[in-house]
């Protein structure tokens, strides 16, 4: 796993003042409203991944993609949240940001033993 965040020569005094005092309501609240039901999706996903590995030693690559998209999302809020970088977060999975990434290598074979072992 990978992640970049590029730091920027000059930042917004007037966004950092905003993000600080009202960032929570323009920025977060409707990201968390809509990471809510994409994390409900997430946890389905997640479970039928976990049975799908036992049987078969892989990931679903689609399973595998739409989690780690999600975290893309999800570090781009954070990135934003914490002032690392300026701007306003895309509102998908799928959006891209030039600030920051994130890497995650798709694995070719699971155990399944260390499947079984990690969820006791």
């Amino acid at each position: 796993m990978k992640l970049t965040i590029t730091l920027q020569e000059n930042y917004s005094r007037g966004e950092l003042l905003l993000r600080t005092f009202f960032g929570f309501i323009y920025m977060t609240l409707p990201h968390l409203f809509l990471m809510f039901f994409f994390g409900l999706w997430s946890a389905i996903v997640s479970f039928i991944a976990f049975w799908v590995i036992l049987f078969t030693g892989r990931y679903p690559e689609s399973f595998f993609e739409f989690q780690v998209n999600l975290l893309r999302w999800s570090v781009r809020l954070d990135a934003r949240r914490n002032n690392l970088t300026d701007g306003y977060p895309s509102f998908s999975t799928s959006g891209t940001d030039d600030k920051t990434s994130l890497e995650v290598p798709y694995p070719d074979r699971l155990s399944r033993g260390r499947l079984l072992l990690s969820n006791c």
